[in-house]
């Protein structure tokens, strides 16, 4: 079994995801990227029984008339989401996790509300760390 864990920005949550993840995706839907401010969110999929949070108590909003995303109430990270239309899947959002590689997307989703500038990505500069830490 994998127990995969993770938490917030701040700490204040903590969670353990069991069994194997699945629907492991890179969203672009205009509701990711509205309750994060993000051009796309990678999320994964498990199923609800193998999912707890360990530490803290998530704050709870229903984003949509079939969805409910929890984050946490001290730093504001979003770390899952739960639709009506699937009872029997969490998604967690993939950054939250400890070790982030170790569920990589396997495909993306809702391109057809992909921010148009996310395609010029990869030919952008790309620094290591601090755009400055580049500068002469």
């Amino acid at each position: 079994m994998i127990v995969l864990t993770g938490g917030c920005q701040c700490g204040f949550l903590r969670y353990e995801a069991s069994g194997v993840p699945f629907e492991e995706t890179l969203c672009h839907c205009s509701l990711c990227r509205g309750t994060t401010g993000a051009p796309a969110v990678a999320w994964f999929s498990v199923r609800p029984r193998d999912f707890k949070f360990t530490e803290g108590k998530p704050t709870r909003y229903a984003s949509s008339e079939t969805g409910t995303r929890s984050f946490c109430p001290q730093c504001g990270a979003q770390v899952t989401f739960q639709s009506t239309a699937h009872p029997g899947e969490l998604v967690v959002t993939t950054a939250t996790l400890d070790d982030p590689d170790a569920v990589p997307p396997k495909d993306q989703t809702w391109v057809s509300s992909r921010v148009r500038w996310m395609d010029d990505v990869p030919s952008l500069n790309s620094y290591p760390r601090d755009r400055a830490e580049g500068r002469t």
